[in-house]
Parts: C-alpha cells; sequence; structure tokens
C-alpha cells in the first residue's frame, strides 16, 4: 500500500506506510494535492516552530502573488470565518487575538472547570451504564466537552444540538480535496453558526453573563468577524479532538487487551495512559503549513509557494524519538508526542482536553468496569480528523 488518504484500508492504518516513508523518503512530494509530505518527527517538529512557513500567506501576499487561485465566491461565508479565528492568522493579528483569548484559559481557570467537567462525565457515564451500553461516541464522547464548551460560551441549552453538526460539517472543509457537496454544506453551516452568533454576541453586549461570549462581547479591540472566528475556532478545536481521543483510545485499548486490563487494574496510570492513546492513534494525522520562503528539509529543496503536510500520525510513531513506538504503553513515561502542535499554534486548549480526557476515561474506568466491544468499528471516510463512525459496546 501506498500514501492514499482517500482509500480506506489505508485510513483504517497508516502506520506501516508511515514507516516506509521514514525510512526511505521522509520528504516526498504527493502529486495529488501538490504537497509535500513531511513524516519524521524531528522535521515536523521543527517546522510547526519555523517562522517560514505559515498557516495562511494571505499577511504576506495576495493570493495572486503567492501563485495561488483565490477561493471561489461561493466559499466567501466560510473564509469570512475560518480567517478571522487564530488558527489560520499569523502574527501580529494572531499574537493579539491569542493574548485575548488566553486569558480564559489560564492554567486556574481551567482547572476551575474540573468539578464540573467531572460532574458532567459522571452523569453521562451514569445513564449509559443505566442503559446497559450503546454508542460510546454519541452519548459519552461527544455530549461531554459539547456541554463543556458550550456552557463556556454561554450557549443556551435548548440551541446545544445545533453545534456538534455544524462543528462537523465545518471541519470537513479540511480534509484534502473536499468533494463540492462538502464544500457547500461546510459553507452553509459557517454562515448558519456566524448568524447565530452574531445575534448571541449582540444580545449579550445589552444583557452580559458570566460567559465566553459576552466577555468578548465586550473587547473593543475585538471585531465582530473576530469573535465568531474565535468562538467557531473554540468549538470546533475544543471538541473535535476529544471526542475522536475517546473514540480512537477506547478502540485502541480493545485491540490491545493486556494494556486495557493493566489500566484497569492500576488508575493511577490514567495521567501516562491518556498521553499514550493520543500518540499511539491521533485524531489529527495531517497538519498543513505554507512556504513563505524556499527551505530545505531532509536534503530535499521546498520551494515558497506550496504547502507541506506534516504528518502527525508518522512523527508520534517514529522509533527515532519513541522506543518501540507501534506498541501501546499506557505507562509510556517519556511521551513528547506532537499531537497538541508545537509552536506558536500550540493548542490552546490542550489543558481542558487533557482534564475532559481524564475525567471521561476514569468515569467509565470507575463504573463501567467490564465495558466490552459489541462490534467491530469503522472509520469515518475523512483523514486528516481521523475518527470512528461510531462505537458499540456493553458496559456487562
Amino acid at each position: 500500500m501506498r500514501f492514499d488518504p482517500w482509500n480506506p484500508d489505508f485510513v483504517a492504518h497508516p502506520y506501516d506506510v508511515y514507516a516506509e516513508l521514514r525510512r526511505a523518503e521522509p520528504v516526498s512530494f504527493f502529486e495529488p494535492t501538490g504537497q509535500y509530505l513531511v513524516s519524521r518527527h524531528a522535521d515536523v517538529n521543527a517546522l510547526l516552530r519555523d517562522r517560514r512557513l505559515g498557516r495562511s500567506y494571505l499577511h504576506v501576499a495576495a493570493h495572486e502573488e503567492f501563485g495561488q487561485e483565490a477561493p471561489p465566491d461561493f466559499q466567501e461565508p466560510f473564509w469570512r470565518v475560518i480567517n478571522a479565528g487564530m488558527l489560520d492568522v499569523e502574527p501580529p493579528v494572531h499574537t493579539r487575538l491569542r493574548r485575548l483569548v488566553s486569558r480564559a484559559f489560564t492554567p486556574r481557570m481551567v482547572e476551575s472547570l474540573r468539578p464540573r467537567v467531572r460532574a458532567i462525565a459522571g452523569g453521562l457515564v451514569d445513564a449509559f451504564v443505566a442503559k446497559g451500553g450503546g454508542d460510546l461516541l454519541a452519548e459519552v464522547a461527544e455530549p461531554l466537552p459539547v456541554t463543556v464548551i458550550a456552557e463556556m460560551l454561554g450557549i443556551p441549552g435548548d440551541d446545544r444540538h445545533l453545534l456538534r453538526p455544524w462543528s462537523a460539517d465545518i471541519c470537513g472543509m479540511y480534509e484534502l480535496n473536499p468533494s463540492p457537496q462538502a464544500q457547500h454544506t461546510a459553507v452553509r453551516a459557517a454562515a448558519e453558526f456566524a448568524d447565530y452568533l452574531k445575534a448571541l454576541a449582540r444580545e449579550r453586549r445589552r444583557q452580559p453573563g458570566e460567559d465566553l461570549v459576552s466577555a468578548l462581547a465586550q473587547i473593543e479591540e475585538l471585531t465582530e468577524d473576530e469573535l465568531v472566528g474565535t468562538c467557531v475556532l473554540l468549538l470546533n478545536a475544543g471538541h473535535e479532538a476529544t471526542v475522536n481521543v475517546t473514540g480512537n483510545g477506547w478502540w485502541s485499548l480493545f485491540r490491545n487487551p493486556a494494556e486495557l486490563e493493566r489500566l484497569r487494574a492500576d488508575h493511577s496510570l490514567l495521567p501516562t495512559a491518556i498521553e499514550e492513546l493520543m500518540r499511539w492513534d491521533t485524531p489529527l494525522q495531517m497538519f498543513e503549513r505554507w512556504v513563505l520562503e524556499d527551505i530545505e528539509v531532509e536534503g530535499v529543496a521546498i520551494p515558497k509557494g506550496v504547502e507541506v503536510a506534516l504528518l502527525f500520525g508518522s512523527a508520534n510513531r517514529d522509533p527515532e524519538v519513541f522506543p518501540d513506538p507501534d506498541r501501546l504503553d499506557v505507562g509510556r513515561a517519556d511521551n513528547p508526542h506532537i499531537s497538541f502542535g508545537a509552536g506558536i499554534h500550540f493548542c490552546l486548549g490542550a489543558p481542558l482536553a487533557r482534564i475532559e480526557l481524564m475525567e471521561s476515561f476514569g468515569a467509565l474506568l470507575e463504573k463501567a468496569p467490564k465495558l466490552e466491544l459489541v462490534r467491530e468499528p469503522v472509520w469515518k471516510p475523512g483523514y486528516v480528523i481521523r475518527g470512528l463512525e461510531s462505537l458499540e459496546v456493553t458496559t456487562g
């Protein structure tokens, strides 16, 4: 098999291909997307921190000046939202936005959320156990981070069912060469979510509450588009990865029963287990960067104006960094995985994600110690954001 992100067999198990890429061609040109694939941990880590690359190039050149076609007009509502969030902008705009938003993600603020996260996780798992199991993704993994981020933002309870579909549809645009249908779906979702957030922000300016939208709405230096882009990013990044780490993680444990039993016997391993599950089968397999100046990686010249595809899933299995990298080890102590990124775009919500995962896995280990897989799950077709369709289990 070769690198083929549209092949379901590759999506289900890309790791043998990654090993061959790291060994034989650590930097390779992938014709179907016009990107350079980078597969070794040292190179991925270095390029994430290299200011000669960027998530965007629009701070240094227009599309035409950079040798790229402008997106089609129908995508304008999507890019208006995305380009106003801090993930897809570079300094000095990124610096300003991250400084403003990071006020809500100080270590003390995030840690203060733990009791609430624990209560939500416990309630979801109690209900799940009471009915004897079901789809772990739909009934535990998804509601937990969506509820947490919705409460942080101040989304009314009656509207929260809108968030997960909007987020999933928007994230479809991040796949490689998305279909026309996926593009139109992402544009519609972005426009609907933007309209909703603008109306909510106007309401909170008049009657502020103790929530993040209210706080952002009071900041005069934040434009309406930036407020929307920030909230959309917080939802998408704030739950998409957590959902998929939970699903991928439990599926990883079921495939490695000795490690699952080891964790069940010793819950103190949970912190290292969470990090190992993020390393072993990371939900974000690829992260892209634009090359703003000519660079050279592993002896390969990469010209300005193209994209590099940084293969997180491969970097996390690099034997130069992780001894016996294909073995799941819930007690792995030295674990510099790259699943949260690195550099100025390192995931701002990483501490909150870790709390959510600790409380979710902890509640399931405690309240459903005999959790069993009902049937082998199926992977969603997406490769960049990689997760399961569902995870059917019984609580015994």
